[in-house]
């Protein structure tokens, strides 16, 4: 059976996305599917490429009991595209940017994580706001969304 191949992309790959690969990674594990994915973060910037994950986003993870998956910052390649099956961002920045990137999205692989849940919302990035609580319960959100669109869409059983 293929795997379910994802790319979760934020900014500058320490904060938002390493915490989403971190969430879901833990939460397809929980659920006994760990075998079924291939799961990775990236960036659309060069600024923090190989720069370790953000102390927020670490802290965050050991206070809730989820395992940080070990990652160093990236930034997405065109062969991405071809590479993984959904190409998530975290918002309207991140989307843009994959588009103008990837030049559009003719497989329709690009998503806003939030969409999954219903929502148009962004998720704020917390380098910025320095909110990793309000990051991580939006995270949450989106990646229980997903994995229902994917058991709903019979991607996973």
């Amino acid at each position: 059976m293929e795997k379910i191949k994802v790319l979760f992309i934020c900014h500058g790959n320490i904060c938002r996305s390493p915490m989403c690969e971190s969430v879901f990674t833990h939460m397809v594990k929980e659920a006994g599917l760990a075998d079924r994915f291939l799961i990775d973060s990236a960036a659309t910037s060069t600024e923090e490429i190989g720069n370790p994950v953000h102390w927020g986003t670490v802290n965050k993870l050991k206070e809730v009991g989820i395992p940080l998956v070990p990652h160093r910052a990236k930034q997405i390649q065109t062969a991405d595209y071809d590479k993984f099956d959904y190409i998530i961002g975290m918002d309207t920045a991140n989307i843009r940017n994959l588009n103008r990137m990837l030049k559009g999205d003719p497989k329709g692989k690009i998503y806003k994580l939030l969409s999954f849940a219903g929502s148009g919302r962004d998720i704020a990035d917390p380098w910025y706001t320095g909110n990793f609580d309000e990051t991580y319960l939006d995270i949450m959100e989106g990646c229980k969304g997903f994995l229902k669109y994917l058991k709903d869409n019979r991607e996973i059983v």
